[in-house]
């Protein structure tokens, strides 16, 4: 035999919260909140109905994901070559799930020089022509963080 935590019981218009304290049952659209989420919660559940013989069964997986920190961008390389520099970029967050990474000029979004998506960017500019910033942004689906790499004048430091 199967056995299942009956979290909510609704009876004849009374909802009967076994879980008190720990999730909130709204019974204006029948919607249920999970306090204090945590990744234990993130699982399959069941939702069921029944109105005499027939019962309508819905499973529903819940993914709980861990917000993206703001990003970090470290310098992996730099050279100056035939008047020109190249910068080698990657930015990391340190802390979320499922993290996509993409990045994009400060002035022109997505397009330009700065346009990527992955972690990382390979930047070349004129060294006069160091004034757009390139932005890193991680997300995932639950939220979205931003870090600005400022070229700046060439050279070997």
């Amino acid at each position: 035999p199967q056995k299942k935590q009956v979290l909510v019981k609704y009876l004849g218009g009374n909802p009967i919260n076994h879980f008190q304290g720990q999730i909130h049952f709204h019974s204006s659209d029948f919607s249920l909140e999970i306090l204090n989420t945590s990744r234990q919660d993130g699982q399959l559940y069941e939702y069921s109905v029944s109105r005499g013989p027939e019962e309508e069964v819905q499973l529903i997986q819940l993914k709980v994901y861990e917000p993206v920190s703001r990003p970090s961008i470290q310098i992996l390389s730099r050279e100056v070559a035939n008047g020109s520099c190249s910068v080698a970029l990657n930015c990391t967050a340190e802390r979320g799930d499922d993290v996509s990474y993409s990045w994009g000029s400060q002035d022109s979004g997505a397009s330009g020089p700065c346009s990527a998506n992955s972690s990382f960017l390979q930047l070349s500019y004129a060294p006069g022509n160091a004034s757009t910033a390139c932005v890193c942004t991680a997300s995932n689906p639950v939220s979205s963080r931003a870090a600005a790499f400022q070229p700046s004048g060439c050279s070997h430091e």
